[in-house]
């Protein structure tokens, strides 16, 4: 696999010299993105190399303008900053521009304010899009399946998650799909499970997984067709309930866990934060939650009695 890794190296024999000078100039400038990025998510250089897979010693030389990383890895530093891999190799400075301006207003406005804004833009009813769909997101452990299924049963619509869906598609368990196609074959499976969804029902409770919000594209097709509900909860909460449900793996042998999954959590708020509603779980029992998430639902007009 190694030499079918293209990787950024500006010598090629002839002309090196000048080849070298724009190889710097392009991998100082992308360094320089990379750096920015992180900086607007406030998260360190180690919670990127978590959420990314890439190693702190790639990420160091990346932002120091030095390094000499391949297109796979680039890729997954992109998708760790919600950013497209075009966007921090381009000419152009992505923050520069109109359209990433205005996502950037867009993502720290309030509710009524990206409606209206979505009003112009999409003069087409958002609702009618959305029908009866509801999907909730939010971290593992935040009470996504639980509440999802009280909600269902108390709506008497169905409820599905959104990984039974890609396991049935798949023919194989997630693990075995992310071992077996990486993490873009997973992605690829999750929207097109999400687009089936859609077409094939027009009421339903969805319990989809953490990472969703990672995947622009993926994350914008719920939000136009889904009515979304964030269920939050204290890191501490979402370590103490994984653990519950009889899953180590988030301790086992990292004493660091928590801290990391507090920067995860930090990384996704504002991409959770676009949600169509937010519910706090921390402290709430599932009946507690439930009676707030149906609560909210009626108030918002998603169903009709």
């Amino acid at each position: 696999m190694e030499n079918e890794i293209a990787t950024f190296d500006g010598k090629n024999g002839e002309g090196a010299s000048e080849a070298e000078d724009l190889t710097h100039a392009f991998l100082v400038r992308l360094g320089d993105r990379v750096r920015a990025a992180r900086s607007r998510k406030n998260i360190s250089r180690k919670v990127l190399a978590e959420i990314s897979g890439v190693s702190l010693r790639y990420l160091a030389q990346l932002e120091s303008g030095s390094g000499n990383i391949s297109i796979i890895l680039l890729r997954r530093v992109a998708e760790a900053l919600d950013y497209k891999i075009e966007w921090l190799v381009g000419e152009e400075d992505p923050y520069s521009s109109d359209t990433l301006a205005a996502l950037s207003l867009f993502s720290q406005a309030d509710q009524q304010t990206r409606a209206r804004v979505l009003k112009i833009l999409d003069p087409e009813e958002p609702t009618a899009k959305r029908a009866g769909r509801i999907a909730f997101i939010g971290l593992r452990g935040a009470g996504k399946s639980t509440i999802g299924r009280v909600t269902a049963e108390k709506l008497n619509v169905p409820f599905l998650e959104l990984n039974e869906e890609i396991e049935q598609a798949s023919g194989m368990p997630v693990n075995e799909v992310i071992a077996l196609y990486g993490q873009e074959g997973y992605r690829r499976l999750e929207k097109q499970s999400l687009e089936r969804v859609a077409a094939t029902h027009s009421t339903i409770a969805l319990a989809v997984a953490g990472g969703i919000v990672s995947e622009p594209e993926t994350f914008n097709y719920l939000l136009r067709h889904y009515h979304t509900i964030w269920l939050k909860a204290d890191p501490t909460d979402h370590m103490s309930r994984v653990r519950e449900q009889g899953d180590e793996r988030p301790m086992a042998g990292n004493p660091e866990a928590m801290s990391e999954l507090r920067g995860i959590l930090m990384s996704r708020e504002a991409l959770y934060a676009r949600a169509d509603i937010e519910i706090d779980t921390s402290a709430q029992n599932v009946e507690q939650t439930s009676f707030a998430v149906l609560k909210a639902i009626r108030e918002n007009g998603y169903f009709t009695d």
